[in-house]
């Protein structure tokens, strides 16, 4: 009970310990109260109190591994009376046989026989009690600690399902333009697989496990837009405003890579001249602010896949901080934004 109770088993030792003299000084106060001589007085309640320590351990380690129920619940009160009468006849066969002279002092031990049992199985019981408390919280604890780490397990296992997806989803969308390009135009396509060589060999390396600055994470977003100017040509414009206090502040990595690439299908598709997409980063109070703006054609239906970025990016942030209130996307007057504000661990 108190080695759950407290972690360190010293410290538990000095609870019994001060609990037995405790005991012992309440005994001894009584016994000089009742009138018996100050040196029977001591022996008799350092025996007592040594009964009394001895219940709380074996109680503790009943008790703290073994909780009672249905038609054994009778334990929780019948072991520690049963020891507590055990103990009383002991202390008090050990007393008379020490003092077997002091027939005085041998009749008050036979008349206060039952009185010192209901004290001492009091004692116990509660005893026991706490035992019992302590040891279903510490059950209650272990499962919500296996709880904690089932979700935490689940999470990751989440996060990196997601990152996993997201890798092939924009590889396969690269090969499918190279593909396209190989026979048209063989150097281009030729120049599409060295920089998308470059931007995996830069990202797969990475623990993403950390997270990494903002100024990084646009190094890496740039060699995207390098393929994606290969795909798009001159059609495809990218503008970043950068304010200077935020190319520190630290992100998830890969977590606008998805936007963009939301950005640039619903911007190019279903619109035949030059697009504009604009990424402009600042800071706002904690958190790292990104907002995204492209342009859309409304009367258009959206390309097929599109809306994975921002679900995956949307899923991502709950499992990394539980909130649904960090990714916003609106429409208005042909624009399509999307408000993306990242939390800065401190």
């Amino acid at each position: 009970m108190f080695s759950k109770a407290f972690s360190n088993p010293s410290k538990s030792n000095w609870i019994v310990q001060g609990a037995g003299v405790i005991w012992f000084l309440a005994t001894s106060g009584l016994l000089l109260f009742y009138g018996i001589d100050q040196s029977i007085a001591i022996v008799d309640a350092l025996i007592f109190a040594l009964f009394f320590s001895l219940g709380i351990n074996m109680l503790d380690r009943v008790f703290g591994f073994y909780i009672p129920k249905g038609s054994n619940n009778w334990l929780l009160l019948g072991l520690p009376l049963l020891y507590s009468l055990l103990a009383v006849f002991c202390h008090q066969f050990l007393l008379k046989w020490i003092y077997s002279d002091q027939e005085s002092y041998k009749i008050f031990l036979k008349n206060h026989f039952y009185l010192r049992w209901v004290i001492l199985g009091l004692a116990e019981v509660l005893v026991a009690l706490i035992a019992i408390v302590v040891s279903k919280l510490e059950q209650q604890d272990e499962a919500q600690k296996r709880e904690i780490m089932m979700n935490e397990l689940s999470k990751e296992a989440e996060l990196s399902q997601l990152r996993q997806q997201l890798q092939p989803h924009f590889l396969f969308n690269s090969l499918n333009s190279i593909s396209a390009l190989t026979v048209s135009q063989p150097q281009k396509a030729r120049e599409m697989v060295l920089q998308l060589s470059d931007f995996l060999r830069g990202t797969i390396r990475k623990d993403h496990q950390q997270w990494m600055s903002l100024e990084e994470e646009l190094s890496y977003l740039k060699m995207y837009l390098d393929i994606e100017r290969v795909r798009f040509g001159h059609r495809l414009e990218i503008e970043f405003d950068i304010e200077d206090d935020v190319k520190q502040m630290h992100l998830p990595q890969l977590l606008i890579q998805p936007l963009l690439e939301n950005a640039i299908k619903h911007g190019l598709y279903g619109i035949t001249e030059d697009v504009k997409i604009t990424l402009h980063a600042f800071k706002e109070q904690n958190y790292l602010k990104l907002k995204i703006d492209n342009p859309f054609d409304p009367e258009v239906a959206a390309p097929k896949g599109t809306g994975f970025g921002l679900s995956s990016v949307d899923r991502r942030l709950f499992l990394l901080f539980g909130r649904k209130d960090l990714l916003e996307s609106k429409s208005a007057d042909s624009l399509f934004t999307v408000i993306l504000k990242i939390p800065q661990l401190k």
